[in-house]
């Protein structure tokens, strides 16, 4: 008998070490809501009404609302918010220089897979709302545009690392003269300016940027492309902190609380496109914690 007992414990520490190894496969990091660890959330800078930096360190806006929502919701610490320009997201969260980004970044099946596949190695939580792109143009001209067919031969401006970027590219649209630029600030200024003719985007983009912005207004009848699902992003290796935002965003989706935080960050949003924003538990659920969405084909 005491001959087996150390064969006994050898294979108990065997099952304990494969166990151990299987959860730190699964979420071989610390928990990001650790008791008094100040989550760190990256955030636009530049986009009134979704995200914005009216001081330094003082950030408004539906994003900020949806990360403290979620955040007060699985009982963390109040987060530190800091800017972050589009194509630096995904960078920012694998490198570590912040927790969380939440920044009208839209679920996309590239985001979603492990580098190791070719993606970017994000999880997503969302969508939180979802938005087809739209057309910005200075309100002056508003009457000029009213479907696609009059941006032809326009000079239109996006803004690097953006789904509207990469929609605009596609042949359909190679009548429209595209001027990039690093981040959302630059094109509305442009615009302003008489530099370029519309900007495009994410339509709850331009609705808050129309609210900022008296002069400028959003084509009601442009809204093209699939629809953008925007997600609360983190690096792969936190599932079980994801699965407790998706539960959290599924409880809060369906609450009062969500339809306050649109009206008020985005109150010239019209109400048919507050409604298509909206999404639904299932929708949730089919994109969030994953490799690869829901829906998306085997093999």
């Amino acid at each position: 008998m005491r001959r087996r007992t150390p064969v006994r414990r050898a294979a108990t520490t065997a099952v304990l070490l494969a166990l151990a190894a299987a959860g730190c496969g699964a979420d071989p990091e610390p928990s990001i809501f650790a008791d008094g660890r100040k989550v760190r959330i990256g955030a636009k800078s530049d986009q009134p009404g979704t995200s914005h930096e009216r001081h330094a360190g003082d950030f408004d806006g539906l994003d900020i609302a949806v990360a403290r929502e979620l955040l007060d919701r699985v009982g963390a610490e109040p987060p530190i918010f800091n800017g972050i320009i589009s194509r630096n997201r995904a960078p920012a969260l694998r490198d570590g220089d912040v927790d969380l980004v939440v920044a009208t970044f839209s679920i996309t099946a590239r985001r979603m897979l492990p580098v190791k596949e070719g993606g970017e190695g994000l999880d997503f939580v969302g969508p939180y709302a979802s938005t087809q792109q739209g057309m910005l143009v200075r309100a002056a001209d508003l009457e000029r545009y009213r479907t696609l067919d009059d941006l032809n031969g326009r000079l239109v401006c996006v803004w690097k690392g953006t789904t509207s970027a990469d929609e605009l590219r596609k042949p359909a649209y190679q009548a429209i003269r595209l001027r990039e630029e690093e981040d959302a600030g630059f094109c509305v200024n442009a615009l302003k300016a008489g530099e370029v003719d519309a900007v495009s985007t994410d339509q709850l983009i331009l609705y808050g940027f129309m609210e900022a912005e008296p002069a400028l207004a959003v084509v009601p009848g442009i809204a093209f492309a699939a629809t953008n699902d925007y997600g609360v992003a983190l690096a792969k290796g936190h599932r079980e902190d994801c699965e407790r935002l998706r539960d959290a965003l599924k409880k809060y989706v369906v609450s009062n609380e969500w339809d306050r935080d649109v009206k008020n960050n985005l109150p010239q949003l019209p109400l048919e496109r507050r409604n298509e924003a909206r999404p639904t538990e299932t929708e949730i659920d089919g994109a969030s914690c994953r490799d690869r969405p829901a829906n998306a084909p085997v093999g």
